[in-house]
């Protein structure tokens, strides 16, 4: 980037808050995933003028800018794959308001998913959407990625929750989106924004709703033989018309890694584990424990596990929480995939996912939100073997043709980014992608904002490299 370039972005920020140095570049070259790209800077703004300031300036030199929380997200969505700026948005972290009586909080982007639970938490509210990551991962990315998380089944994903943002548009324009209230009149343009992966706008201001907390909580944690028969449970507790708060499945893999890393008290001989919470009045639960422990017992349950404290029912979460991070301390080079199917055919799909792994000479470890099919399978590989790289690449790729033959989809919550937007083709014609490439113009027809990211390549087109961009 040209140093007249770097002057003006200085000037909006200030020098205590723009890195340019190699070392600092090469930290922001990377996400959660294998790929790494170099950006030119990072600037960490602390106002939206500054964001609209700084959008102000890429678009007049057309310079790619990828907004970016923390990085933890696993679809490669902020690799900077044609250089310029990354908008650094942790500084950004105050909790502007938080009112109980209409149920919002007003935070902005930078803010930390688990920090707004602990400034919640003494008031008995809490914000529902809870990815694995949230002791990291922004509220601002999670938007970005419409997060999920253990507690969906039950609550629903991030895009139920926001009610309005303050978006900073690709030429520097503020515009709001949504409301303080419900169902402002309009067009509701936060379908648009909420999972378009930062290639639309960059917020700077999200109004959230927040929900009393339960009452009361029972965890449980059943421990089966075999996949299909917790994979029966899962269905039948759904069709029951029990909705837990959380219904996660780990295979014997995954509990040995995570044994090996926190102990949590999963069986490591198991074919697989359901762990199971409920919510809700304190004088409902003991039902629900017990029809689901019937349910279980019917599908031939080995053994069912009910926390009796707070401890016990924090080790089992730790584990399920800590499971990413377990994997990484074995084999910090892992391939997460994302995809989902009908609840009842998650059985069937782990095991076409076992069968996948014996193919490709791969070790994968599987965890999932069994309640709405959305399966996590974990590829381990050696990121210094050529041979383990490319094995690993085209095992992800059957596992999304699996979620689709099986009547699912390419991402539950972790997005497209670079890793599946080859997979895009498989789940949309032509026809569809071009009508998201125009809602993409629409906004940004300079292309600016996070390029390079979800649409594949149009073949008809050149395409730019990194460094006629920069």
């Amino acid at each position: 980037m040209e140093q007249r370039l770097i002057k003006e972005l200085t000037k909006i920020v200030g020098r205590d808050d723009i890195l340019y140095d190699l070392k600092d570049l090469i930290a922001y070259s990377y996400d959660a995933t294998p790929r790494q790209e170099m950006p030119d800077v990072i600037i960490f703004p602390h106002s939206t003028a500054e964001v609209s300031a700084i959008m102000k300036l890429a678009h007049q030199e057309r310079i790619p800018v990828i907004a970016r929380g923390a990085g933890t997200n696993l679809s490669g969505g902020t690799i900077p794959v044609r250089g310029g700026i990354i908008l650094e948005m942790s500084r950004m972290n105050r909790i502007l308001e938080i009112d109980t009586a209409n149920q919002r909080a007003v935070v902005e982007p930078g803010v930390i998913n688990l920090d707004l639970q602990n400034a919640l938490a003494p008031l008995g509210f809490f914000y529902p959407p809870d990815p694995a990551s949230q002791k990291s991962s922004t509220l601002g990315g999670n938007v970005g990625e419409n997060a999920g998380g253990p507690l969906c089944l039950r609550y629903g994903v991030t895009s139920k929750y926001v009610c309005g943002m303050e978006v900073v548009l690709a030429d520097g324009e503020v515009v709001e989106i949504g409301d303080y209230v419900a169902d402002p009149p309009g067009y509701d343009l936060r379908g648009l924004f909420i999972g378009s992966e930062g290639m639309l706008g960059v917020a700077t201001k999200l109004i959230l709703h927040i929900i009393p907390k339960p009452e009361a909580t029972r965890t449980m944690l059943a421990i089966f033989d075999t996949l299909e028969d917790g994979g029966r449970a899962v269905s039948e507790i759904i069709s029951r018309g029990i909705v837990p708060g959380a219904l996660e499945l780990l295979d014997k893999k995954m509990c040995w890694v995570i044994e090996q890393s926190v102990s949590a008290g999963y069986p490591t001989d198991a074919e697989g584990v359901l762990l199971i919470e409920v919510a809700g009045l304190a004088d409902t639960l003991d039902r629900q424990v017990e029809e689901i422990s019937e349910i279980c017992q019917k599908n031939k349950v080995r053994e069912l596990r009910i926390a009796q404290t707070n401890a016990e029912r924090d080790a089992l979460w730790k584990g399920r929480r800590g499971a990413f991070g377990a994997v990484a301390r074995i084999c910090p080079p892992y391939s997460v995939c994302d995809g989902t199917v009908p609840r009842d055919k998650l059985a069937q799909a782990l095991h076409r996912v076992g069968e996948i792994a014996e193919k490709y000479h791969v070790l994968i470890a599987n965890v999932a939100h069994a309640g709405d099919g959305n399966l996590h399978p974990l590829i381990l590989f050696d990121a210094n073997n050529p041979e383990e790289r490319a094995a690993a690449k085209k095992a992800g790729s059957e596992v999304l043709d699996t979620c689709i033959a099986f009547g699912g989809t390419i991402t539950g919550e972790h997005g497209i980014g670079l890793e599946k937007m080859d997979a895009m083709r498989l789940m949309f014609d032509p026809a569809d992608i071009a009508a998201m490439r125009r809602i993409k113009e629409v906004f940004d027809p300079d292309d600016i904002l996070n390029p390079g990211k979800m649409f594949p390549p149009d073949e008809s087109q050149p395409q730019p490299t990194q460094e006629e961009v920069a």
